[in-house]
């Protein structure tokens, strides 16, 4: 079985708290702010406190980080635009913090401070299985694609998806009556692709869509990674039906590695490129999958578990800027090939509370740039 051990660690997030609608145009505002993503978002509201205190000391951590001028700060009229537009469309912003926000998702390392969603969001509360695979699928891969979603959808979970041509859309019409849930690339307004959008509307009668851009945003093949890390943490498990040896199936399979949750996979001809991929998961310890027992007889036990939680470290910042010299020997051991977090609090001598407040510096400036496994880079 292929996965990674279930952390215990605390998220150090309270279950249940709703957010006025002043602190969620904060939060609306500091995650739309230029150089913040989910990490340096959670780092900045556990250090400082509140959205709002976090936004008035983004031009000083720029500063500090070495910034010729502080970046976009996303103003208030254009986060009530946003929010206005969104409930034109029917999309709420639900918070991190927020009772409706899925647990799952909530636990892994770097969980969207808002998402937004469409539909029915009692879907979100549901056990989830991702089913992902080839767009240029194969008539059986599609079959065996619909026959496990709409099994896995009869057993109480909801079929989780990228909306996708191929094995996604397969998976999504066949549990449209149970329930499925379609996590977007871009915002609700700009769906990909677009012969999918009467998809997408057959969807919200039963799941739910859930996208962490904004509204207008443009797609970007980066913006497809980012996706995925998103189907996985909605999920259980991960099921693979057809994969070439690079695709962006696999990268939603290793993302489902790191977060802790199980990998399952459809064995398929090795003469088919489609299958080289999946076929690859199972040397490497992939739960085969022929039929949705399989599926079902590794999660019904941990089914209604909490996930395994991600580790906080907004806790692990410096209270007061670091002295000019941590900071100069700290940005020295920098540079354009990833090193480990726990490398440079090692090899430059400084508390750790102080090399992740420097890096924090860098991130606001624009000069940092984060990749999986606490690795960390100039840019």
């Amino acid at each position: 079985m292929l996965r990674l051990a279930r952390g215990q660690a605390n998220v150090g997030d309270s279950e249940g708290v709703r957010l006025t609608d002043e602190q969620r145009l904060d939060w609306l505002r500091l995650i739309r702010s230029d150089h913040v993503g989910p990490r340096t978002f959670r780092a900045l509201v556990g250090h400082y406190g509140s959205a709002r205190a976090a936004l008035e000391a983004l031009p000083e951590l720029a500063r500090r980080g070495g910034a010729a001028r502080p970046g976009r700060i996303c103003s208030r009229a254009d986060a009530e635009r946003e929010l206005e537009a969104a409930r034109a469309l029917g999309v709420t912003l639900v918070a991190r913090d927020e009772p409706e926000y899925p647990h799952a998702l909530r636990a892994i390392a770097d969980p969207p401070p808002l998402i937004a969603v469409r539909g029915m969001l009692p879907a979100l509360a549901r056990p989830m299985v991702a089913v992902v695979g080839a767009r240029n699928a194969s008539a059986a891969g599609l079959k065996i694609a619909s026959l496990l979603a709409h099994e896995i959808g009869a057993a109480g979970y909801a079929v989780a998806s990228g909306l996708a041509r191929g094995i996604d859309a397969a998976a999504h019409r066949a549990s449209l009556l149970t329930g499925t849930v379609a996590v977007l690339a871009g915002g609700h307004d700009n769906v990909y692709p677009q012969e999918h959008v009467g998809l997408l509307d057959e969807i919200l009668g039963a799941g739910a869509a859930v996208s962490e851009m904004p509204l207008g945003w443009e797609l970007r093949a980066r913006d497809f990674p980012r996706r995925n890390r998103l189907i996985s943490g909605l999920a259980l498990g991960v099921l693979v039906v057809e994969a070439a040896k690079r695709s962006g199936s696999l990268i939603t399979a290793k993302l489902a590695l790191e977060q802790g949750r199980e990998v399952f996979a459809v064995p398929g001809s090795p003469l088919d490129p489609r299958t080289e991929g999946s076929n690859g998961l199972l040397k490497q310890g992939a739960t085969l999958v022929t039929q949705a027992a399989d599926v079902l007889t590794v999660l019904e036990p941990i089914r209604g578990r909490p996930a395994g939680l991600a580790e906080d470290d907004a806790e692990a910042i410096a209270p007061v800027p670091p002295e000019d010299a941590q900071r100069a020997r700290i940005v020295e051991l920098l540079g354009p090939t990833p090193v480990g977090i726990d490398d440079l609090v090692r090899l430059a001598g400084a508390p750790a509370a102080v090399v992740r407040m420097v890096l924090l510096e860098l991130e606001i400036a624009g000069r940092l740039e984060r990749h999986g496994n606490g690795l960390v880079s100039l840019v």
